[in-house]
Formats: C-alpha cells, structure tokens, sequence
C-alpha cells in the first residue's frame, strides 16, 4: 500500500507554503473554538439559541478531529481532504444555520471566512 503524502521539492515549495499557512490558521482556530466552549457560557448560550444544545458537544468532537486530521493531513493528504471537506461541511450547515437565524452579515462571516478557507484547503489537498 502507498501512502499519499505531500512532498516538498522545487516546483511545489511554495504551493506548500500556501497549504501549511492555511491548516495552521485553520487547525488553530478550531482548536481555540472548541476550547472557548468548555471554558464560555457564551459558546454553549449560541448552541441553545439555535436549538442545537444536544448536539453541542459532538459538533465540537467533529470540529476537534477536522483541526488535528488537518494538522495530520500536511503527512497523509487523504486525511487533509477528508478533514478540510468535514470542516467546509461543518461550516456550510453553521452559515446556514445562522441564515435560518436571521443572524446578520457581520456575525455570520466567521463561517463564510472558514467555509472557504477549508474549501480552499480541499482544493489544494486535490490538486497535490
């Protein structure tokens, strides 16, 4: 069995640059979100708003795994289309759900930001 991995030479240096930018920022941003909602009432407050309490904790199990498959992702590009994919998924059905909100642009860019940051990620991840 061959593992897909991402290698580094000359031609894709750069574009490796770009791929290892984009998962730090993204990995570390789920990982700080998933942290904040241990630690806030305000996090657990948005899951009640949208009536979505009961799934709280396993929307931040899958946000907890699509960071660290991402992060794991850079070895085993498999793992970081399935990640980026999950978490441009994941951040899909939360822009929708703040439409059905009627949340506004400014509190909803957040998930557009991520939608299409790991929906650049997958693109990258394809194209190795």
């Amino acid at each position: 069995m061959r593992l897909h991995c991402i290698s580094i030479n000359a031609d894709n240096l750069n574009m490796n640059y770009l791929l290892l930018s984009c998962v730090l920022l993204s990995s570390i941003s789920f990982i700080g979100y998933s942290i904040s909602y241990f630690t806030s009432s305000h996090m657990k407050n948005e899951f009640e708003r949208f009536k979505l309490k009961k799934y709280g904790v396993f929307i931040i199990i899958l946000e907890i795994l699509g960071a660290i498959g991402l992060l794991a992702g850079l070895i085993y590009t498999p793992l970081l289309i399935v990640s980026s994919g999950g978490l441009a998924v994941l951040m899909l059905l939360g822009l929708i759900t703040r439409i059905k909100s009627n949340d506004n642009f400014l509190v909803s860019s957040p998930a557009i930001f991520y939608l299409i940051l790991n929906s650049y990620i997958l693109y990258l991840g394809i194209n190795q």
